[in-house]
């Protein structure tokens, strides 16, 4: 098996603001393994949580120094190829890379799209959310006008039914109500709105923003709580009449069990979990403590967000959108329908390379 990789650059059309800072573009990390003249397609994207940031030249060079090992390997050895990634300490975000290239290759080796493989009901997609970073109330009007087709800025979608409202601001909860609301005003037709707060509240905001939230019929609030502060959930979690969602307090399966006391639900993200293969895990180790499944994404191009639509039907809320708000997405694949992000029918993951105008 032989390993090619190569960094690309995305620039989003509305820079991403939450509770941590802003995002305007990013440099993943694409990777191609070949056998047999099947070739399998992979992404990472930086992200960062606490104090150990995965940035681009971390997963690329950790890529690059174990793709060597992986000369004698099948690309269907999977299990063996996760074992020897672990022994070797690999960024969970170039682990993600490599195990969805593999299971990219392992379908186009079948002729046949992840979601048939898995035995999966495509018509199951729920609408993913669009994300509303955090911004004035005017700003924030007119980001949501944008995307519902009624503003300044033409968006290419249609049928937009959910949104996702990045609150946390630094300013305090008075600018996060005001933003909550001003969305609100124009958010016409729009079926669910929730918000996530990215850990930028303490326990008392919390509980004052839950209620305040859900008299305002929002569906449920993300990290409310940093990561590190899981002792206050049950509290939070026993008088928020919303339900809580926890995205940077759960990387792995691993981390399941000792929330499923204090959450309502966990969001799994393809560069937290490592892959594919700890995303199943996941959606099983959270259903069968009794958890709702979200899907999420950071910078991510078509390719990461058409590899985790794959699995789309066994998610209870999804939030995979960063695709959408790309100037320039090296990729196509899943499709935007009706609201939802649906994979196509094409071998494996069904990603192609966009053509280019």
């Amino acid at each position: 098996m032989q390993i090619r990789m190569a960094t690309f650059t995305v620039h989003k059309r509305f820079a991403l603001t939450i509770s941590r800072g802003t995002t305007a573009q990013t440099t993943n990390v694409w990777i191609e393994v070949e056998h047999e003249g099947i070739r399998g397609w992979g992404e990472a994207s930086p992200f960062s949580i606490g104090e150990r940031p995965q940035t681009t030249e971390q997963i690329a060079r950790s890529l690059q120094k174990f793709a060597p090992l992986l000369k004698v390997f099948n690309p269907l050895e999977r299990q063996r190829i996760e074992k020897l990634m672990l022994n070797a300490g690999l960024p969970s975000a170039a682990r993600a890379a490599l195990d969805i290239a593999l299971h990219d290759w392992a379908g186009k080796r079948a002729d046949l799209p992840l979601w048939q493989l898995w035995g999966l009901d495509r018509d199951r997609i729920i609408p993913t959310s669009i994300t509303i970073g955090i911004a004035p109330p005017e700003e924030a009007r007119q980001r949501v006008l944008a995307w519902l087709g009624r503003g300044t800025v033409a968006m290419p979608l249609q049928g937009i039914q959910a949104l996702k409202v990045k609150l946390g601001n630094p300013e305090g909860i008075e600018a996060d109500k005001a933003m909550v609301l001003a969305v609100k005003e124009v958010a016409e037709g729009i079926a669910k709105i929730s918000v996530d707060a990215n850990g930028g509240w303490d326990l008392k905001t919390a509980l004052m923003m839950a209620d305040w939230l859900a008299e305002r019929g929002i569906t449920y609030l993300e990290q409310p709580l940093a990561k590190g502060q899981e002792g206050d959930l049950p509290d939070l979690y026993q008088r928020s009449p919303l339900p809580i969602f926890v995205d940077e307090s759960c990387f792995t399966s691993y981390d399941i069990p000792p929330l499923a006391d204090r959450v309502h639900g966990i969001n799994i993200k393809l560069m937290k979990s490592g892959g594919l293969t700890e995303a199943m895990r996941m959606i099983q180790t959270a259903k069968a403590c009794g958890l709702k499944v979200m899907f999420g994404c950071y910078s991510d191009s078509s390719l990461l967000n058409t590899a985790l639509a794959h699995l789309s039907p066994l998610a209870d809320q999804l939030d995979l959108d960063s695709h959408l708000n790309l100037l320039d997405d090296p990729f196509t694949g899943a499709v935007f329908q009706d609201g939802r992000v649906l994979p196509n029918d094409q071998p494996g993951l069904g990603v192609r390379k966009r053509e280019r105008e």
